[in-house]
């Protein structure tokens, strides 16, 4: 069916760009002949160009001539349609939307143009030059379940958590905890996943689709994210002479940790001092010495059955060490395990708890923490911080 000139002029304040620009010349143009004739080219080009547009601004739920006069919100695009009549007027209409895969396409573009554009690119990090650096030292800084864009209410979950608080809390987190961790030559960044408190276009658990409560647009999130893990590993830098930075797999954020994992190993692979663990399996391992150092978000494994995973896992590394740790998060409290094989310890979150987990009773402190190894003796000291502690 032709498009009519009514429907485009409906819809200039939809398009953009080029498209935009098109329509434009058609309109004023009178008709696609001369339109043609106008741009140089043959009528059926023109032609097939405006369906083309046209089929884009129906995915965004646009087709006036259709009753379709409620374009979809960004990240959709349009399903199954319904629409009841009476007397030749549509008098009910149901609408099904689906998620946009090019939509969040761009938006995994936005989050690799923000390594370079949030934050204005500086010199190489130099250490403190009188610093010396005891080489048997790994300090491994456990970030767990930060839950990064969700919504909490204090009077509702006994603290607010945006994603302002959260950025501020984590960078002056990381600010404080480096003051009493020993100058270890290696520094780990642990991040073991549910960074993000969801994972794309709909706030909702990726698996099972349960609606979350959520501070922000993902794009934002995205840029947020990128901005204060970079930050992050700022800090880092001038406290250890190198950095192995795991951003694991989860549950809240599986799509997410891979583009983590990517950008970050893409921005920094000039950085010499840092090394990115690449591993896609969701378990991951550091060897330092005689000791060995196993994370897992804990979705997966729990603290009853990860050990016996990560000893055959890692076979070559656990044979090789003497001292093994595993490290997990997803369940929010703090539990300690010692097996055979290796201590296991589940982690805190520093963030808030939801409002789901207030409601159902789900109760935790919030603390991170900084552990150091030694190369030859395993465990040797650690930093515990909670948010009480970074108050202003």
């Amino acid at each position: 069916m032709p498009i009519s000139k009514a429907d485009m002029q409906a819809s200039l304040h939809l398009l953009e760009g080029e498209d935009l620009e098109y329509i434009k010349t058609i309109i004023e143009a009178g008709s696609n002949t001369r339109a043609a004739k106008k741009l140089g080219v043959d009528r059926r080009n023109v032609d097939r160009r405006i369906k083309r547009i046209f089929a884009k601004m129906v995915k965004k739920g646009w087709a006036p001539s259709h009753d379709l006069t409620h374009p979809l919100p960004p990240g959709r695009v349009l399903g199954k349609t319904t629409t009841l009549y009476k007397d030749g007027a549509p008098v009910m209409q149901w609408v099904a939307a689906h998620p946009d895969d090019e939509y969040l396409e761009r938006v995994s573009q936005e989050a690799m143009d923000a390594f370079r554009s949030e934050i204005p690119r500086a010199a190489p990090t130099e250490l403190p030059r009188q610093l010396t650096f005891d080489p048997n030292l790994a300090t491994t800084y456990i970030l767990t379940d930060y839950h990064l864009g969700m919504l909490a209410w204090g009077l509702e979950t006994g603290a607010d958590w945006d994603l302002d608080i959260a950025e501020d809390l984590l960078v002056r987190w990381f600010q404080k905890v480096i003051q009493g961790t020993p100058n270890s030559e290696t520094g780990v960044l642990a991040q073991m996943g549910d960074f993000l408190h969801w994972d794309g276009m709909e706030a909702v658990t990726p698996a099972n689709k349960h609606v979350l409560d959520a501070d922000t647009r993902f794009e934002k999130l995205v840029g947020v994210a990128i901005r204060v893990l970079r930050r992050v590993v700022n800090i880092l830098l001038t406290k250890h002479p190198r950095l192995h930075i795991i951003m694991a797999h989860a549950n809240h954020d599986p799509a997410s940790s891979v583009w983590l994992r990517a950008g970050f190993k893409a921005f920094y692979e000039n950085e010499p001092r840092i090394e990115i663990n690449g591993s896609a399996d969701g378990f991951y391992c550091f060897e330092h010495g005689k000791t060995s150092l196993f994370f897992h978000h804990g979705d997966k494994r729990g603290i009853g059955n990860v050990d016996n995973v990560l000893a055959a896992k890692y076979r070559e590394v656990f044979g090789r060490t003497q001292f093994s740790y595993a490290h997990l998060g997803h369940l929010h409290h703090q539990a300690l395990r010692e097996t055979p094989l290796m201590i296991v310890e589940q982690h805190r979150t520093m963030a808030s708890p939801d409002a789901y987990a207030s409601r159902n009773g789900y109760i935790s402190g919030r603390s991170a923490c900084a552990i150091t190894y030694h190369k030859d003796f395993g465990e040797t000291g650690r930093v515990i911080i909670t948010p009480e502690m970074l108050k202003k």
